[in-house]
């Protein structure tokens, strides 16, 4: 998808792949499914768990459905409500933790040594990283004659699928991340050369509350990735209004990181055409409500 009125105000030929209109409404069913089909017949029957704040959640639950096999998902007590009711409408079984006091992949992995369920981590496992690189396989597809790609990012499964990707097409491309200044861990760990965590945030931008990069992602990071851009609170919000005036389109908070940073000129000026992941559209009404 293009918008001229987008572009003008960007200052740069833009060109969004809509991962906001996939099913389950975001880009992890890519990973969730790769992940659930890569799976032994046997390994199936046991089940499978992830953690997830919402859209990873939905996307396994789905991938899990579609071949018949139990899901429980971990998802935080303050997950937007949308989210939580739609992984539970999709038959999964939700244990809900306290993202401030208790850690989630512990859990998850707690749940899976007891049931033998195939844990399906959100970005740090290969078989997720590859799934999620197809957006930007698609995206090149489409349009071919893009000198830089933009994710937003938060573990690094999206942009390191997708730098891979890229990359493996047009060696030339360059690869930018976005992530919220109060969200800032991976661009701390690529300036630092090492992972570094940060204590849990606030921003709006729920899928992009990750404390540290993956241990799988980041060596991908560093490799491919010249700049992580960075977006307030503000320009996020600015950006979902924009969407949705403007274009018809409903992205949710995390899903428009990417487009923020390139709406509010963000990028380097030598950029002359960009593909923009808007990486989902699931977004409750009282987030909406605070947005408009």
């Amino acid at each position: 998808m293009t918008s001229r009125g987008f572009d003008a105000e960007a200052r740069v030929r833009t060109y969004f792949k809509c991962e906001n209109l996939q099913r389950g409404g975001a880009f992890k069913i890519r990973g969730a499914s790769n992940f659930v089909l890569s799976l032994t017949p046997e390994q199936l029957t046991k089940g499978v768990v992830a953690f997830s704040s919402g859209n990873h959640a939905q996307a396994v639950a789905l991938a899990a459905g579609l071949v018949g096999a139990k899901a429980t998902l971990v998802m935080p007590t303050d997950a937007p409500r949308s989210k939580v009711e739609a992984t539970r409408a999709r038959g999964a079984e939700i244990i809900t933790y306290d993202r401030l006091r208790e850690d989630r992949e512990a859990i998850g992995t707690r749940i899976a040594a007891q049931t033998g369920a195939s844990l399906i981590p959100p970005y740090d496992h290969p078989w997720t990283i590859a799934g999620q690189g197809t957006t930007a396989l698609e995206l090149l597809e489409d349009a071919p004659e893009i000198d830089a790609l933009i994710t937003p990012v938060g573990g690094g499964g999206l942009l390191s699928g997708c730098s891979i990707a890229a990359r493996s097409i047009n060696p030339k491309i360059r690869i930018f991340g976005a992530e919220p200044d109060t969200a800032n861990d991976t661009c701390l760990s690529l300036a630092a050369g090492r992972r570094v965590e940060i204590p849990p945030s606030e921003t709006i931008a729920d899928g992009l509350r990750a404390t540290c990069p993956g241990r799988v992602t980041f060596p991908i990071l560093q490799q491919y990735v010249e700049q992580i851009l960075l977006v307030s609170e503000e320009e996020i919000k600015a950006t979902v209004r924009f969407f949705l005036s403007w274009l018809k389109i409903l992205v949710e908070p995390s899903g428009a990181a990417a487009a923020a940073a390139v709406l509010h000129r963000k990028l380097p000026a030598d950029v002359g055409r960009v593909g923009v992941v808007l990486s989902g559209g699931n977004v409750d009404l009282e987030t909406l409500a605070q947005i408009l």
